[in-house]
């Protein structure tokens, strides 16, 4: 399984949104100059991001996005998921034949092997949450922690 940048991007967004959770609404604007992700790219996965329920939209002129829970509540998993669908190295995972999947699903000798590795990447991603992911990119942490 490959990263999109609308996956790429949006966990960086969020992890912005939580190195700032106390701030306030961030303008997109802000977080696009700050994480240098195109203004209309930001807008259109925050939007997903919004329909996921993760992020809420303050309107106004001290408006903008923050985060629905707290960081240390949403992970890296629910970001990936709402951004880029099921998680799956093979489409066979998530689709059925008639899907466009292979005729050999039900006798695949080696679909153990992509049910372990989407097991682990899906493991991995639903144990980290924002909070990690800002708290490892937010210089003045790793400074308190020397």
């Amino acid at each position: 399984m490959k990263l999109s940048a609308r996956g790429h991007y949006g966990l960086i967004a969020m992890a912005y949104l939580a190195q700032r959770e106390k701030d306030g609404p961030i303008p997109i604007k802000t977080i696009a100059v700050a994480e240098q992700i195109p203004d209309q790219f930001l807008e259109q996965i925050l939007f997903s991001m919004r329909k996921a329920g993760l992020v809420t939209a303050v309107r106004g002129p001290r408006g903008g996005y923050r985060l629905s829970r707290p960081s240390d509540q949403i992970t890296a998993g629910e970001v990936i998921k709402a951004l880029e669908g099921p998680i799956a190295p093979v489409d066979c995972l998530h689709t059925s034949e008639d899907e466009g999947c292979c005729s050999k699903t039900d006798s695949c000798t080696t679909k153990f092997v992509w049910e372990k590795l989407r097991d682990t990447m899906v493991s991995v991603l639903d144990n980290i949450t924002l909070r990690e992911i800002a708290d490892r990119g937010n210089p003045l942490v790793e400074l308190e922690s020397k």
